[in-house]
């Protein structure tokens, strides 16, 4: 199949365009074109409105063909003993090139593993301790709001004291004054 493939592409290379321009253009000459090609013949089809059709048979590809799309290996060299160790050690520096390589990135990773564990840390600790001056702060002006209460609470207990004593000592004037 691929061989006929080959075939095909190779005789239509050598159809040039102007012969099919000129086989659409004059029908009568194509009889003589057409069967020209030792691998294929070329029968039209009868026309169409849109233009004309041909219909393209591949003949079987003679023994005489096969030999000419057979691709041959290109020779190998023999190697010598020096050539062979040559590659070897190519290859085994590729090997420890690429080994270093391969280290290189894990040690770059494990470098910004250990930046952000310890930048987490440094972040963890800054918050920490800021979360402990804000409770110590904070705990400090409770306690200033409390000893500010009781003194307030202490001072009108004194007030009411003071006020009833008045009280007391009005009363007892109001008694003398009377009895």
């Amino acid at each position: 199949m691929a061989k006929t493939a080959i075939a095909y592409k190779e005789k239509m290379k050598e159809i040039s365009v102007f012969s099919l321009i000129c086989s659409c253009l004059y029908p009568e000459n194509n009889k003589n074109i057409m069967g020209d090609f030792e691998d294929m013949d070329i029968k039209p089809i009868n026309k169409r409105a849109s233009g004309q059709a041909f219909e393209v048979i591949l003949k079987p590809p003679s023994p005489v063909s096969d030999v000419s799309h057979c691709i041959t290996n290109p020779p190998k060299r023999d190697l010598s003993l020096e050539d062979i160790q040559k590659k070897l050690e190519a290859a085994e520096d590729r090997r420890r090139s690429q080994e270093a390589q391969v280290l290189q990135i894990l040690a770059e990773k494990r470098e910004h593993e250990r930046d952000v564990l310890l930048k987490a840390m440094e972040e963890n600790s800054n918050f920490s301790r800021m979360a402990e001056e804000k409770l110590q702060m904070k705990m400090e002006q409770n306690e200033e709001n409390r000893l500010a209460y009781l003194a307030a609470m202490m001072e009108r207990l004194q007030e009411r004291e003071r006020h009833a004593q008045e009280v007391r000592k009005n009363k007892e004037l109001k008694e003398e004054v009377t009895a």
